[in-house]
């Protein structure tokens, strides 16, 4: 289960050094399906429980299906930001009906330890700043693109398939599973 692996990481995490200004900086990737967003939801929960401040980003906010990671700059500036001190925002995309539009401007405050969430969260870039990668691991693509469809309904199907061929060739080159400090492995259920 996603939930009990999360507070050993998040002692980790709270044991890591900030290289984000004060923040800890976390990301948590993994390929499309593998229970990213869940296994986020219990970090938070259990670094809420240890006292920490903690906040979420998901990748979701700023990936579409025609631009997968080249987004990147856009969430940078509120990493920026926070190294700085100083609180960030950015505005959203609202995927409520499976297609991506301009969605709601969300606040970033400075937190203890903010989570970066979804595909390509530990990119190469970023690494240096991060005080944790986390790999969540569900190696059947067939399962992945099932759970994913589940999540996100029938009509994105083919998209979703397109993303999950996309992002093998991300992880390939960026090698991401192999620069993790924790692989989460996830279960078939």
């Amino acid at each position: 289960m996603l939930s009990d692996a999360a507070p050993g990481i998040a002692g980790a995490v709270l044991a890591a050094p900030a290289r984000l200004g004060a923040v800890r900086l976390v990301a948590v990737d993994g390929a499309s399906g593998a229970g990213k967003s869940t296994f986020a939801r219990s970090l938070i929960a259990a670094l809420r429980e240890r006292g920490a401040e903690a906040g979420l980003i998901g990748t979701d906010d700023f990936a579409t299906w025609d631009d997968p990671v080249a987004w990147w700059p856009r969430l940078a500036d509120v990493l920026d930001r926070l190294a700085r001190g100083v609180a960030g925002g950015y505005r959203a995309w609202d995927w409520s009906d499976g297609e991506p539009r301009p969605g709601a401007w969300v606040a970033v405050p400075v937190p203890d330890v903010l989570l970066v969430e979804g595909v390509s969260a530990g990119r190469a870039s970023v690494r240096p700043r991060l005080s944790r990668l986390i790999w969540l691991e569900l190696p059947d693509p067939a399962l992945r693109l099932a759970r994913a469809v589940t999540r996100d309904g029938e009509g994105c199907a083919r998209q979703l398939a397109a993303w999950q061929r996309f992002e093998r060739g991300w992880f390939a080159v960026d090698r991401t599973r192999h620069h993790a400090d924790d692989v989460v492995a996830v279960g078939s259920r």
